[in-house]
């Protein structure tokens, strides 16, 4: 699968966020011992019986790229970088001076820890022959051509990068204004530098440098220009989770860019004096640090109380409430809210910002502080809300992201479990909505086994207990675990309760939270499908046969934007929009002795045309025109704006042939007026 995280993903990314920080103790370090590691001396290079010829950084840059350097030459320079916090990976940064460099270089390596063989401020001799230059995201980069890219592997390191026995400088950063970052100054890339009067975009004040294992990429402005320059936190730093300074003051990182985006690498945090207030955008104190002086603390209860009539109510008293966060958007299934909640109740808080859980402070199980002044509460289709107004006020909705710091304190604690409020059915109450609930003994009525969570839109699927009570489950398409089959048994069920006219609906944020896995209540066990045949299309289009009818254009297999992973994919584009038809048809599949069969897979599709069509037939003659076809009731991606947002198909009943051997076929067609992109991955065909 492509677009769904599976488990043995998340394991190795946690495997290697440990390999890759196990080295570091959160910014404070220990000289490496270079006891063991070569050196050499420059005289080793200005000794003509070894036949070196110097080049500087400048003379290297100029050379053909893509082709490995012949010349037995050599530059040197000092390491302007470091690896010891996880920051900045298999990439080695010099500079020509120490304290006036005049150009910059990127090393790509393919190694780890360079910094106990190649400490900040070493000098180092690089012997260049065999050597290879290339060039990503417009930067010029230093490696040797390999089938995985222009990067120097591990064992060859020793072999052309050599530490000065005996000369170590302090590298003293170059002062630049985030208004000199232009092309005219690519060449200090790699040097270390040093921004004045710099202070991290309001936006993000009192967040974390990244989530964990995911890179992000931070705003920073200093009072040069109104452009910002954009800082790059890797989520494997040993600092990720440490809150970036909220103050204004010297910023010190490596000098990089990537396309037309400038952006910055920090080394260590302790290289940063972030702390001085006012800021250039007047803040004129520390807006992270929550204090309680002149306040008065509210439960969730009374929040929900401030709501007295009308659309909304501005909350006027100097109040706060102390509350842990039950669920965020961290799958999908929620979108720009989170849900918090005391001993008091559960709320739904809205907050008009995307990827709330890659902001420390909107953990799952984190305790947080909400200044209430200025919020406002509404009645929402029955469900009390906290939030904001938008539209010059006309709207209820999500505080801005720009005021976020104004309302949201992190509580400073370490994360907690959250304790789910046990209820069956009948128990639920009003007072429940909002909350984390444990809905025992539960299952997904029998319309809906072998579905989808969600299949093109928000879905509605049923669940019941053994009385026959029900309530909705409610999932929206865009969730991770959208096109995963809905759990068959019965069990318990962990789930947001909230509220719609009067109609109680679920949410989870999370699939494992509705895995069912005991006898159903009629003592039934559940037998989940088994993939009769499945293909990603890895191999190409080995087990198809494209079948072209019109146009020049035909299917073929892209990994474009994909990760590395192939799809299938049709575009009728060609220099202007191309009138086609095109089949493509899987192998034959045998569902003999099935008595149940479906067929799932995802699509994307990009720019307006004809939507794809699906079909299934078990009398294929080798034409598609003469070929008897029945057209399967495919959900399919509707977005033509854009590509990425992947589609289940839901799973698509093929009862119709059960017992016979069945090809299922795609068929595009574009016109002259119009040519859409149609992606497609992950065929299933699946039964019992």
């Amino acid at each position: 699968m492509k677009k769904y995280n599976s488990i043995l993903k998340y394991i190795f990314v946690v495997i290697t966020a440990l390999f890759i920080t196990g080295c570091v103790h959160d910014d404070k370090y220990d000289a490496p011992n270079l006891d063991d590691y070569q050196c050499r001396n420059v005289s080793y290079y200005e000794n003509s019986a070894n036949g070196f010829t110097k080049w500087t950084l400048h003379d290297l840059k100029l050379k053909p790229q893509s082709q490995a350097i012949t010349d037995n030459a050599y530059v040197e320079g000092y390491v302007s970088s470091t690896d010891e916090t996880g920051n900045i990976y298999k990439t080695i940064y010099i500079q020509d001076d120490p304290t006036n460099p005049t150009e910059g270089l990127t090393v790509s390596v393919d190694m780890v820890s360079t910094y106990t063989k190649f400490p900040q401020g070493s000098k180092v001799y690089i012997e260049l022959k065999g050597l290879a230059l290339s060039t990503y995201g417009n930067v010029v980069q230093l490696g040797m051509i390999t089938d995985a890219g222009t990067r120097i592997p591990e064992k060859y390191v020793p072999a052309h990068i050599y530490r000065d026995c005996s000369v170590k400088a302090t590298i003293v950063p170059k002062v630049m204004t985030l208004a000199q970052m232009v092309t005219a100054n690519d060449k200090y890339i790699g040097c270390l530098i040093q921004v004045n009067n710099a202070e991290f975009d309001s936006k993000i004040l009192c967040m974390n440098y990244a989530p964990d294992a995911t890179t992000v990429d931070r705003i920073i402005r200093d009072n040069s220009t109104t452009t910002t320059r954009i800082v790059r936190n890797s989520g494997f730093a040993s600092f990720a989770n440490q809150i970036m300074p909220s103050g204004n003051g010297k910023f010190v990182g490596i000098y990089s860019k990537y396309n037309s985006t400038y952006q910055l690498y920090i080394n260590r945090v302790s290289d940063l004096e972030m702390n001085k207030f006012p800021r250039l955008d007047g803040i004129a104190a520390d807006p992270c640090k929550f204090s309680d002086t002149g306040l008065t603390q509210k439960t969730i209860a009374d929040v929900k109380k401030l709501y007295t009539s009308g659309n909304w109510n501005q909350i006027t008293g100097d109040f706060y409430v102390k509350a842990q966060v039950t669920a965020n958007d961290e799958t999908g299934n929620l979108y720009k809210y989170v849900y918090i909640e005391d001993a008091t109740g559960g709320l739904r808080f809205n907050i008009n910002k995307t990827n709330l859980y890659q902001d420390n402070r909107f953990r799952v199980g984190k305790d947080i502080y909400i200044k209430l002044k200025n919020l406002y509460v509404s009645n929402v289709s029955g469900e009390i809300q906290l939030g904001g107004l938008y539209n010059g006020g006309a709207n209820f909705g999500g505080i801005e992201e720009a005021d976020i710091y104004k309302s949201v304190f992190d509580g400073n604690a370490p994360i907690r479990d959250v304790s789910a409020t046990e209820r069956t059915i009948s128990q639920l109450t009003n007072a429940d909505v909002g909350r984390w609930i444990k809905l025992k003994e539960v299952q997904f009525i029998d319309a809906d086994l072998y579905k989808p969570y969600a299949s093109g839109t928000t879905t509605n699927r049923t669940l019941t207990d053994c009385t026959g009570k029900t309530i909705i489950l409610r999932t929206s398409n865009f969730a991770t675990f959208a096109g995963k089959d809905v759990s068959g048994g019965k069990g318990d069920v962990y789930a947001i309760l909230s509220a719609f006219n009067g109609t109680y609906q679920l949410w989870i944020p999370y699939q494992i939270n509705a895995n069912l896995s005991n006898s159903r209540c009629d003592g039934s066990t559940y037998v989940p499908l088994s993939t009769i045949y499945g293909d990603d299309f890895s191999s190409g289009l080995v087990n198809w046969t494209a079948v072209n009818v019109t146009g020049a254009q035909v299917w073929t297999v892209s990994n474009q934007g994909n990760s590395g992973n192939n799809y299938a994919m049709m575009n009728g584009f060609a220099s202007g929009n191309n009138a086609n038809e095109d089949w493509l048809i899987s192998k034959e599949i045998s569902l003999l002795g099935k008595t149940k069969a479906f067929v799932s897979f995802t699509t994307d599709v990009r720019y307006a045309g004809n939507a794809l069509q699906v079909y299934a037939t078990d009398n294929y003659t080798g034409t598609p025109s003469t070929t008897t076809w029945t057209l399967l009731p495919a959900t399919l991606d509707t977005n033509t704006a854009a590509f990425g947002d992947w589609t289940s198909s839901g799973n698509i009943n093929l009862s119709a042939f059960l017992g016979k051997n069945i090809r299922i076929a795609f068929k595009y067609t574009s016109t002259t007026s119009a040519a859409a992109t149609w992606e497609v991955d992950d065929f299933k065909v699946k039964g019992l």
